[in-house]
């Protein structure tokens, strides 16, 4: 099987537009199908060039579909096919109206936490996904209708922002369970 060369981006990876709001079955199809045809049983005999290119297919495949299936990893990676890149310096700014909220966030996850509060500190997740939720939706309108990039940067940092809280959160209930 000649492996063909690699696409450009991960989208063109997994044959599927260009889109925030992407189609999650032909992500996860065409994943598996490149996993399946580039796997290692299928290059035991063949040239180490073969071989070669097929490990770099499933690893290039890998790291893509982690980044595709994540929200935030996608938003980030569509922003830095138009040379933005998110999470620089230059774009930390955040209205003022999200840091006291994150600030409200984590005051009382320490205090959750303080106090060994499990149930709390679910409640402040749910209340976290939600809010993913809605940005999550809010980015699929700016992508993908309005092509509103600088928006959608600011909307990026925050599901950053609240995609890193949450998995404190899960670090945190880990500990409390143990």
């Amino acid at each position: 099987m000649h492996m063909q060369s690699t696409p450009h981006n991960h989208f063109e990876l997994f044959s599927i537009a260009e889109q925030f709001n992407l189609d999650a079955n032909a992500l996860e199809n065409n994943y598996r199908k490149i996993q399946s045809a580039a796997h290692p049983d299928r290059f035991i005999t063949a040239p180490a060039t073969e071989r070669l290119s097929a490990m770099h297919l499933a690893t290039s495949a890998n790291e893509a579909y982690s980044v595709l299936k994540n929200p935030a990893k996608r938003a980030k990676y569509m922003l830095e096919q138009h040379g933005i890149d998110a999470i620089a310096d230059t774009n930390t700014a955040m209205p003022m109206d999200f840091l006291m909220q994150q600030m409200e966030w984590r005051e009382r996850i320490e205090d959750a936490k303080a106090a060994r509060d499990i149930a709390e500190l679910d409640s402040i997740a749910g209340e976290l996904a939600t809010e993913a939720k809605a940005l999550v939706s809010n980015l699929s309108e700016l992508f993908d209708i309005k092509q509103d990039l600088a928006t959608a940067t600011e909307i990026t940092r925050k599901l950053i922002f609240i995609d890193k809280v949450r998995a404190d959160i899960d670090q945190i209930i880990e500990q409390l369970d143990d």
